[in-house]
């Protein structure tokens, strides 16, 4: 519409978590006066799948649809079936503000997602209703941080631990066992926190070895069609670790500190067309023979970070983009590439890399644990008191802030680029946690 200067939706944030109050308004200007029946709004959550597949040498298209949230509203005008009498009024010419609010539902929503096989997307559209013409739309995407898992739960509590050895024989003479020992305090994390792998290695055999570990992501995609219904398959390496050398007839304990990046929520039993889950592998890479002796710990991403019990010192939490090599990171659906036109077609994972998309899902990250908080804590109240003690004025009492003596400042920020969502994140952590 030539009168129709501009339409946009804006939200007071973008993103959200279930049960929450998503509000934002409609801005429209106009340069006419003209007749608008009313302003309709539909807030929706959908998964979709769609990949080809070979059936009797054709290829064909399957694909799935599933809706979490359906609502709608009109915020201004009449609504449908009502008033069929009444005259249309008119919206005069000018800046126009329509605000709105939806109450997002109370239960396990996956988290916002993009792939090539799969999305799960979260959008509110607008459709401005004319009388005797096309109606204008605009549509918002928004980011669901979800499902709900709280890495303090009992169940991701529980230290685990593995072992696997080997022994080598030649003819009738056995030589020494290489063993391998691996250990976690607890196997729930969120995107951001350290992951600490304990590990002992005895190697009494003939062949140095070397620790590798790997956090692996699987993805699974379903179609529910016929009997079996089609399934599609995808893993990504999130990370990789390699120790050093231990020599033959050498003991050598170690402790792996990985930091997990920006990946999508695991996702379990959420969603009937897609799960996410990642296992920990920790093998030994022999000289000779390669991978043989290996352990398997599943880890769970989590939305809710582990918290120091009986402390006031809360993470500090941002929200990122997924890391480009994995699912829900490597793929920008093309109709969000600023500047391309949309024809239908894939385009290729690495290419229009230097252009801004309109949209990417975030998700929660933690930039400073609590840990670290109450360990800066700490070092500052021990510096104070060695200051203290050198000026002859003795040792000052222990006293530890909420705020851990202004290391819990949202100015000092461990992340760049995850500032401006850690203040705002804090207040998040403490809205949703248990």
């Amino acid at each position: 519409m030539d009168y129709i200067k501009e339409l946009d939706i804006r939200l007071d944030k973008e993103h959200y978590y279930a049960g929450e109050v998503l509000s934002g308004r409609v801005i429209m200007h106009t340069t006419e006066n003209f007749k608008l029946k009313s302003i309709r709004l539909l807030l929706r959550g959908k998964a979709h799948v769609e990949w080809k597949v070979f059936v009797s040498g054709d290829k064909r298209t399957v694909k799935d649809d599933q809706v979490y949230i359906d609502e709608r509203a009109v915020i201004w005008g009449e609504r449908a079936g009502e008033g069929l009498d009444v005259t249309v009024p008119v919206l005069v010419r000018g800046q126009h503000q329509f605000p709105f609010r939806f109450n997002i539902p109370e239960t396990n929503l996956p988290c916002s997602f993009e792939s090539r096989a799969c999305y799960i997307r979260y959008f509110v559209k607008v459709t401005i209703d004319i009388p005797y013409a096309s109606p204008p739309q605009g549509i918002k995407y928004f980011t669901i941080i979800g499902p709900h898992i709280d890495c303090m739960d009992e169940q991701y509590l529980k230290p685990v631990s593995g072992q696997d050895k080997k022994v080598k024989c030649c003819l009738c003479c056995a030589k020494g066992p290489v063993t391998l020992s691996c250990s976690l305090d607890r196997t729930a994390f969120c995107c951001g926190e350290t992951l600490k792998l304990k590990s002992i290695i005895d190697n009494q055999g003939e062949e140095a070895v070397k620790l590798k570990v790997r956090l692996l992501q699987y993805c699974e995609f379903f179609v529910e069609r016929g009997v079996l219904g089609v399934t599609k398959e995808v893993q990504h390496l999130v990370l990789e670790y390699k120790g050093e050398t231990v020599v033959p007839n050498e003991r050598q304990d170690t402790c792996a500190n990985l930091r997990i990046p920006t990946v999508p929520t695991t996702m379990m039993g959420v969603c009937r067309l897609a799960q996410i889950y990642y296992t920990l592998v920790a093998c030994l890479e022999f000289d000779k023979s390669g991978d043989d002796l290996q352990i398997n710990f599943p880890i769970t991403i989590g939305t809710v970070p582990f918290r120091i019990p009986n402390s006031n010192l809360q993470p500090h939490i941002g929200y990122d983009v997924a890391i480009d090599h994995v699912e829900g990171g490597t793929y920008i659906g093309p109709e969000f590439l600023l500047g391309e036109v949309y024809d239908g077609c894939n385009v290729s994972d690495n290419e229009h890399r230097d252009l801004a998309p309109l949209y990417r899902p975030v998700y929660l990250t933690v930039v400073r644990s609590s840990q670290q908080i109450s360990a800066k804590a700490v070092e500052r109240n021990n510096r104070r008191q060695s200051a203290s003690a050198v000026l002859g004025g003795g040792p000052t009492p222990s006293v530890f802030t909420a705020d851990g003596g202004g290391a819990c400042s949202s100015g000092t920020n461990g992340g760049a680029g995850s500032s401006k969502g850690t203040a705002e994140g804090k207040n998040d952590l403490q809205r949703h946690r248990k």
